[in-house]
C-alpha cells in the first residue's frame, strides 16, 4: 500500500473537510505531526481566519495554529478541487436533526459528492461525523464508487467517530483513544495507520464501520439515559423534600458499580441530545422501538419547561407573577467554562420564560450573544450589584467556575440554582435547588 509508506515517511498530504469543533483541532494535530494539511470549509470567514492564524476554537492553542500556518504545514481553503492533492481526507461536518427530529446527513452527502471528481488511486476517506449505523456503507460507499473506483482496492473507506469534549483539560484530540472500522480489513489498517501516525493514544480496530458507528451512538446514549434517570429522580426528590444532589454525592462514595451523573435544566452540545434520535430513527427501519432511550429523551427534553414552571412557583411564593417579572439567567453555554452554546438547554429555558411574559436578561463570561430561532440576543457586559438587585430572580443554568457565586448570593433577592453552583455557600435563605 503506497499510502501507508507515504504516511510512514510523512510524505502524505492530509485533508479535513469541515473546520469546526472537530475538524480544526484534527487538522492542527495532523499538521503538528509533520504532514502538509489542507482544511476545507464552505465558510469563507473560517478559511480566512485560519489562514491568518486566528483561532476560533477553544481547544486549539493560538500559538500552535499561527506557527503551523506560517510554516506552510496548514492551509485552509474553500476550493474543493484541492482535494485532488490529498492522500487522506477526513469528513468532519455537522450532522444535525431536521425540524422533524430526523437525521440530516445532507452535509455528509455533499462532502462525499465533492470528493468524487478529485479521487485518485490509493486515497483514504474517513467519516468522523456522528451518524446512524450504516451511513458509511449505505451512503458514502456508493457515492464514492460512482467515481469508477472500487472500495478496498482502488481507494480506502472507514468510519472513525470523533471524540471531542470541549473544555476538557485532560483529554483532547491528541491523547484520546481512537476507534476505527473500515469497509474491508485493508481499509481498517490504512485508517489505523493514519491515526497512529498523528495521535499519542491507542487505536482500537473494529470489524466494520457499522460497529464503529454504533459504538459512538452507545457512548452518548449511555450518558443520555443516565442523565434522564437522575433528572427524573430529581423531580421525585423535590416532591419528597429530599436534596437529590446530596443523594448523588452519597452514592458516589461507593467505589464500584456506580458512576455519578447530575440533574440539570436539560441536555446540551452537539452529541448527547442528538445521537439517540439517530438510533431511534434507524431502529424503526427494523420495526424496533428503543423504548428506554426514548423515555430518557422525553424526560431530558422536558427539563427546560420544568425549570420554567419551577421559576413561576418560586415567584408565586413571593406573590409575584412570572408574566412581567425581571429574570437574570447566569450562563448560556451548554457546559461550564466553554463558549459553545449549541443545543444549550439554558437558551430553551430563556425561551420558555419569555413566552410566558418574563423580561429575561443573561450574563455569561464566555458568550456575549447568541442566535436562536433566527433571532439574536445580547448578554450583559458585566455582573454588577445593580444588575443583581434589579431583577426579581436569578436562574443559574451553567456553573462557570469564574463567576463569584458568593457575590451573586449576597446581592440577589432569590436564586434558582439548576446546577448546584452554590453548594459551598452556607447562607441558603434565598437559594432553591433544582
Amino acid at each position: 500500500m503506497n499510502i501507508v509508506k507515504k504516511l510512514e515517511n510523512k510524505e502524505a498530504t492530509l485533508g479535513v473537510i469541515g473546520l469546526g469543533y472537530v475538524g480544526l483541532p484534527l487538522a492542527v494535530e495532523k499538521a503538528r505531526a509533520g504532514y502538509k494539511t489542507l482544511g476545507f470549509d464552505i465558510q469563507e470567514s473560517k478559511v480566512k481566519m485560519v489562514n491568518n492564524g486566528e483561532n476560533y476554537i477553544g481547544d486549539v492553542v493560538n500559538e500552535d495554529l499561527k506557527s503551523l500556518v506560517e510554516s506552510g504545514l496548514l492551509l485552509a481553503t474553500s476550493d474543493f478541487a484541492k482535494v485532488a492533492q490529498a492522500d487522506c481526507v477526513c469528513i468532519c461536518v455537522p450532522t444535525p436533526l431536521d425540524e422533524y427530529q430526523q437525521p440530516d446527513i445532507s452535509y455528509v452527502e455533499a462532502s462525499a459528492k465533492s470528493i468524487v471528481p478529485y479521487m485518485h488511486k490509493d486515497m483514504l476517506i474517513v467519516l468522523e461525523s456522528t451518524t446512524y449505523p450504516g451511513t458509511t456503507e449505505e451512503l458514502l460507499k456508493p457515492i464514492l464508487e460512482s467515481s469508477g473506483m472500487k472500495c478496498g482496492e482502488d481507494f480506502y473507506l472507514a468510519f472513525s467517530p470523533e471524540r471531542v469534549d470541549p473544555g476538557n483539560l485532560v483529554y483532547n484530540t491528541k491523547n484520546t483513544p481512537k476507534v476505527v472500522g473500515g469497509i474491508t480489513e485493508a481499509c481498517t489498517e490504512v485508517a489505523a495507520a493514519l491515526y497512529e501516525s498523528i495521535l499519542a493514544a491507542p487505536v482500537h480496530r473494529v470489524s466494520s464501520p457499522a460497529v464503529a458507528e454504533m459504538e459512538k451512538i452507545l457512548e452518548n446514549t449511555y450518558r443520555n439515559v443516565n442523565i434522564g434517570l437522575v433528572n427524573e429522580l430529581s423531580l421525585l426528590s423535590h416532591k419528597m423534600g429530599i436534596n437529590f444532589w446530596e443523594v448523588v454525592d452519597a452514592a458516589k462514595t461507593k467505589p464500584y458499580g456506580f458512576q455519578a451523573f447530575y440533574p440539570g435544566p436539560g441536555l446540551g452540545g452537539h452529541c448527547i441530545p442528538l445521537d439517540p434520535y439517530y438510533l431511534s430513527w434507524k431502529a424503526r427501519e427494523y420495526g424496533f422501538h428503543t423504548s428506554m432511550i426514548e423515555a430518557s429523551m422525553m424526560i431530558n427534553d422536558k427539563m427546560p419547561e420544568y425549570c420554567a414552571e419551577r421559576v413561576a412557583k418560586i415567584l408565586n411564593r413571593y406573590k409575584q407573577s412570572l408574566n412581567g417579572s425581571k429574570i437574570l439567567v447566569l450562563g448560556v453555554a451548554y457546559k461550564q467554562d466553554i463558549d459553545d452554546y449549541r443545543e444549550s438547554p439554558a437558551i430553551d429555558v430563556i425561551d420558555e420564560l419569555e413566552q410566558q411574559g418574563a423580561e429575561v436578561r443573561f450574563f455569561d463570561p464566555y458568550v456575549s450573544n447568541y442566535n436562536y430561532k433566527g433571532k439574536s440576543k445580547n448578554g450583559e457586559n458585566e455582573l454588577t450589584t445593580e444588575l443583581l438587585r434589579n431583577v426579581d430572580l436569578v436562574v443559574i443554568t451553567t456553573a462557570h467556575s469564574n463567576v463569584d457565586y458568593n457575590f451573586v448570593q449576597k446581592n440577589s433577592k432569590y436564586i434558582f440554582d439548576t446546577k448546584n453552583a452554590l453548594k459551598h455557600i452556607n447562607n441558603r435563605e434565598n437559594i432553591e435547588l433544582l
